[in-house]
């Protein structure tokens, strides 16, 4: 099966990273989303993108508008996903909202279409049981920032079938990514041992073992981290924290998983992080 139509359902920082990346390399992208705000804000942010790109002569200015010219936005999911051949969705964190968006995708798409998440810990299996071809359905979790980070977690539910993994394998090479192949588990392994750190840093600076700047100090001078792990945090958003963590808690019924009060604090008081203005740090 050969790709070239890609959809990519979410036009949030991951879902216009992927849209950019999949356009840089020659696919057609349709960007989808409900909210016609978040489309032209994730235009504006691929444009920004690709312009420090073209500064840093990484890609030349004639490649910037081809791969502008490659995407288009949109807010029918039916009507953009009925002639593409692999569809990514990076929408919410949340598996109701995932597996709704499955059950339509899996009415609206041809039955070979590769159905891809970018979850970053929820259960593919799960997802994939909303659908009628769970075989097609994978997991393909980008790391942020999607078009600098190398790696893609390719995750196998367990109906996912080895003709799937071998098509988005070789998918993730075209696009110059390395794959990892890894089972189905609560929060992978990427967010498996990253999460548990970030959650330790949050402990700390709730039991005042160190100040948060302190404690992102120690890690990157001394574990030689490029940010500190509330640094991290913030730029992942506090609200994907604690929902990485309450996957991870529930999924495994272990306590070391627990969340961090204070973490649960900040979220619950709008303190997400960078996209908020404020988290451990100020971004105001």
């Amino acid at each position: 099966m050969t790709l070239e139509k890609v959809a990519v359902i979410g036009a949030g920082t991951m879902g216009s990273g992927i849209a950019q990346l999949f356009a840089h390399y020659g696919f057609t992208v349709s960007l989808i989303d409900l909210q016609p705000s978040l489309l032209d804000r994730a235009l504006s942010t691929i444009g920004t993108s690709l312009d420090r790109m073209v500064k840093k002569g990484t890609i030349t200015a004639p490649h910037r508008e081809q791969t502008l010219s490659r995407i288009s936005v949109g807010t029918n999911v039916n009507g953009s996903v009925s002639g593409v051949d692999l569809v990514v969705e990076a929408v919410s964190e949340d598996p109701a909202i995932k597996k709704a968006l499955f059950r339509e995708l899996d009415a609206n798409c041809r039955p070979e279409v590769v159905l891809a998440t970018n979850t970053s810990s929820i259960s593919i299996t799960s997802i994939a049981g909303a659908t009628s071809h769970p075989d097609r359905v994978v997991g393909m979790h980008f790391m942020n920032p999607v078009p600098i980070m190398p790696l893609v977690e390719i995750v196998l539910g367990q109906a996912t079938s080895q003709s799937t993994a071998q098509v988005v394998k070789e998918l993730c090479a075209r696009i110059g990514k390395t794959a990892v192949e890894v089972a189905d588990f609560p929060g992978f392994v990427a967010n498996r041992l990253l999460m548990p750190m970030l959650n330790e840093a949050m402990f700390a600076v709730m039991e005042g073992v160190a100040a948060p700047s302190a404690i992102d100090t120690v890690m990157k001078l001394g574990m030689k981290h490029p940010m500190g792990p509330l640094e991290l945090a913030d730029f992942i958003g506090l609200d994907v924290c604690l929902a990485i963590m309450n996957v991870l808690h529930e999924g495994f019924g272990d306590p070391k998983y627990r969340p961090c009060p204070l973490l649960k604090r900040m979220v619950a008081a709008g303190q997400m992080g960078r996209k908020s203005g404020r988290g451990f740090y100020s971004y105001t």
